[in-house]
């Protein structure tokens, strides 16, 4: 039986359950856990090293009020920067190719940045709906138009994710059945069509970590905006 292109991105079950919960919770196996000793080893001691530059980054543009969430967005990173590397390996699966993982994530999380505002300093986050010196007929418009940009950030922030992970790992199929199908027919197309594969595997890893990076760094914005 010929399996389609996009059956890759269907959910896999055994016995009628769903594997994604593992592949959810893998990703948290697989970091070390800090140890009590003076002196960590290597690999911990990098770890340690890139959460601490990359909270750094992400929080330096933000306020006191918004360091409350460098430990949920830090772990936010580390986890979709997981996922997204794990899912090219060969026979595994993305669940961030899932649109409603992604939105799934993006949601509450939008969500909160929004009642926290609302909570905190409801006139300025209602007057981002509003841009200073509006000509008065263009009001109501640009309150339906800013109202429907704030509801369109969750759906934007998971739709990004989802599209660039897809038509990624769609590419890089397509190529390596044109390399399978081309290696007995001419070899040094199938050779030239290899080596573009291996470029764009390592595109591709290069899109699993700015995607990741960028879902995150979206989400410090909406939450700059409303701290």
């Amino acid at each position: 039986m010929t399996l389609s292109f996009f059956d890759q991105f269907m959910s896999p079950t055994y016995l009628g359950i769903p594997l994604i919960a593992i592949a959810l919770t893998l990703p948290w196996i697989l970091y070390p856990s800090p140890s009590n000793r003076w002196l960590n080893n290597r690999l911990i001691t990098l770890q340690g090293w890139f959460i601490n530059r990359f909270t750094q980054q992400l929080l330096l543009p933000l306020n006191p009020a918004g360091h409350k969430w460098a430990l949920m967005l830090a772990s936010l990173m580390i986890f979709l920067l997981s996922l997204n590397m794990l899912g090219l390996l060969p026979y595994t699966f993305t669940p961030t190719t899932q649109l409603s993982l992604n939105m799934g994530l993006a949601v509450p999380l939008w969500l909160a940045t929004v009642i926290i505002g609302m909570r905190n300093q409801p006139t300025a986050s209602l007057g981002h709906l509003l841009p200073e010196g509006t000509p008065v007929p263009l009001i109501p418009v640009l309150i339906i138009i800013e109202t429907i940009s704030l509801f369109i950030r969750p759906l934007a922030l998971g739709v990004r994710l989802t599209a660039n992970l897809t038509a990624g790992h769609l590419l890089i199929q397509l190529i390596a059945t044109a390399a399978f199908v081309l290696l007995p027919l001419m070899t040094t197309v199938a050779l030239l069509t290899t080596t573009i594969l291996f470029l764009l595997t390592l595109l591709e890893v290069a899109v699993a970590m700015i995607q990741a990076y960028v879902f995150v760094l979206l989400l410090s914005l909406y939450l700059q905006e409303n701290v």
